[in-house]
């Protein structure tokens, strides 16, 4: 009788609990079913009647699945970068002239050479050097007033004038090597204020030029120089002169005095036939040491340095030369 009262009251608690939710329904069902209280097709019979669903209650929320679309990185551009694009492309180019040379109106390129082109195009321009080589030019191109190194070496040139170089305030190094040269007109270059290397080398030339005291280098070898054709005392004042070469010439003596700046003296190859003792050093001070002074080249001409020993006393190395 009490098991029978409390199988009711179960079974009145469980009819509850399906009312209230199906999912419990079944599963109390397969809790009878475990008892042994119903049969095997009292339960399918059920089941069939009963609409079953696995997917989620109207008690669970409702979940959508989905891709998420990517962020938009599209970031606008700041205005100011806009406004510096739009005026780079609005602004023209401004060609910048050359400044106008010794002998030309200014024009792009440089002034304009007697071929009726810019002396830039017909040569190269890079920075303040001019380089003119093998153009087979007859004459000295109108240079840039900016020009601190010209180069016109293999030419065709036969005569320096004095306008080739006037109101060049910035030169600094000309180089003539192998041209025709035979006559420079007096003080061609003495209106160079910044004048420190001239090289006219391999040309047929007999007169040395007059040239600035601010010299460095000196090359005029190769020539038709004769000791007449230096001036007096052509190189005393030349404080800051290093570098003297005359080798292949007609010279007949050493062009003293010579600064006591000077380390190199190349004159081989000429008609030196004789020297003084006073040539380098000085007799009335045998305290005077001529450091610079270490490269001397006489070898090729006819003096015998052995008949002149003290002249070389004050020098940090004995000539090159004929001692026999």
């Amino acid at each position: 009788m009490m098991k029978t009262l409390v199988r009711l009251v179960v079974g009145l608690l469980v009819l509850e609990a399906v009312a209230a939710n199906p999912r419990f329904s079944r599963q109390a069902d397969l809790d009878s079913y475990d008892d042994g209280n119903y049969d095997v097709d009292d339960v399918n019979s059920e089941n069939q009647e009963y609409d079953y669903e696995d997917g989620p209650t109207i008690e669970d929320p409702e979940i959508e699945i989905g891709t998420l679309a990517p962020p938009d990185y599209n970031y606008p551009m700041p205005e100011a970068s806009l406004e510096e694009q739009e005026e780079e492309e609005e602004l023209p180019i401004k060609p910048q002239l050359i400044p106008q040379g010794s002998g030309g109106s200014g024009v792009l390129m440089g002034p304009n050479t007697q071929k009726g082109m810019p002396t830039c195009l017909l040569c190269t321009c890079l920075g303040g050097s001019v380089y003119c080589d093998d153009l087979k030019l007859d004459n000295v191109p109108p240079l840039p007033k900016d020009t601190t190194h010209f180069y016109a070496r293999y030419n065709r040139i036969t005569k320096i004038n004095k306008s080739d170089f006037a109101s060049m305030n910035k030169l600094k190094r000309i180089d003539l090597t192998a041209n025709a040269i035979s006559s420079i007109e007096s003080r061609a270059f003495m209106g160079l204020p910044e004048l420190e290397e001239l090289v006219i080398r391999e040309n047929h030339i007999s007169q040395m030029p007059d040239l600035p005291e601010t010299m460095t280098l000196i090359d005029a070898s190769h020539n038709n120089i004769e000791s007449k054709g230096i001036p007096k005392e052509a190189f005393k004042d030349m404080t800051g002169l290093l570098y003297l070469y005359l080798t292949d010439n007609e010279i007949d003596y050493i062009p003293v005095p010579l600064p006591d700046s000077l380390r190199s003296l190349h004159l081989q190859r000429n008609n030196i036939q004789s020297m003084h003792e006073d040539t380098f050093c000085n007799l009335h001070d045998f305290n005077y040491i001529r450091n610079a002074l270490e490269d001397i080249r006489l070898d090729g001409n006819p003096v015998n340095l052995s008949r002149t020993p003290q002249a070389y006393v004050c020098l940090p190395r004995i000539p090159v030369g004929d001692l026999i």
